[in-house]
């Protein structure tokens, strides 16, 4: 039997779980953004034609996009957006990436979480394609394993 028909291989269906601060807000088949960039200074040192001085200055982390087809979760997700209306709360999110059948492949807990944009779905009988949101999230950083619900 091959990988793709008995789901062993983490890369095949794989589906993301998203808890912000013990709040489930449902699955995601789509994750991007997870990621950073260290940014450098370049520095020259006169008499020193060899190279340049690389100097790391701060740690930027991209935002993370989260998509996928409209369901019952989405209320769970507009709840929790519904929240802000009160007032901005930074919080801590886990991203669990799972196979298809639930088994973890990896967990990234990410520190300082707000909502930066929702977009829903596009209602079109013209287009019968399959409805989907989208929430993109800013954050401050990871968080070590453990730490954060991770």
């Amino acid at each position: 039997m091959s990988a793709v028909a008995d789901n062993k291989d983490p890369a095949v269906s794989v589906c993301f779980s998203v808890t912000i601060d013990d709040n489930e807000i449902g699955a995601f088949n789509s994750c991007e953004g997870l990621g950073l960039e260290v940014v450098v200074e370049q520095r020259e040192e006169g008499g020193n034609n060899g190279f340049v001085w690389q100097l790391p200055t701060r740690v930027k982390y991209s935002n993370v996009k989260l998509s996928r087809p409209v369901c019952r979760d989405s209320a769970k997700l507009t709840a929790w957006l519904c929240s802000f209306a009160s007032g901005v709360r930074r919080q801590t999110a886990t991203i669990t990436a799972m196979t298809g059948d639930r088994e973890v492949v990896a967990v990234w807990a990410l520190d300082g979480v707000i909502p930066v944009r929702w977009s829903g779905p596009s209602l079109n009988p013209d287009s019968p394609k399959v409805a989907m949101e989208t929430v993109e999230l800013a954050h401050h950083g990871f968080l070590p394993k453990g730490a954060g619900g991770a």
